[in-house]
């Protein structure tokens, strides 16, 4: 996929997030890269996570693949930038393209004065 940067004004309509290239950030990535939308990109020490509209780390989903307790506390530890509206809740870690598909979680009012 192609991205053009500069002074568009349209929505990318993207999300994402850069994990630690790290045996835990191995296997976010590939739980994550298995889901359609979602583009993995692959460096030596990072891992970039990109999707489209809705990015949605699932806390029981992750742990069933590592095999030991994943929370917002590692999503933390493995994660550096991001770009969206990101959520943390007590079982899952959202990113958003669109902060107005955030505004439920984030007291965003959608309504004009």
């Amino acid at each position: 996929m192609t991205m053009n940067f500069g002074s568009s004004t349209e929505i990318s309509d993207r999300c994402g997030v850069t994990l630690m290239n790290t045996p835990i950030g191995r296997v976010v990535a590939d739980v994550m890269g298995a889901k359609e939308g979602v583009d993995l990109t692959e460096y030596p020490s990072m891992i970039r996570v990109d999707g489209t509209k809705l990015l949605e780390f699932d806390y029981d989903e992750l742990t069933d693949a590592l095999g030991s307790e994943f929370d917002g506390s590692v999503f933390e530890e493995i994660s550096s930038t991001h770009y969206g509206r990101m959520v943390h809740l007590d079982d899952r870690t959202m990113l958003f393209a669109s902060p107005e598909d955030a505004a439920e979680y984030i007291g965003f009012d959608l309504t004009a004065p």
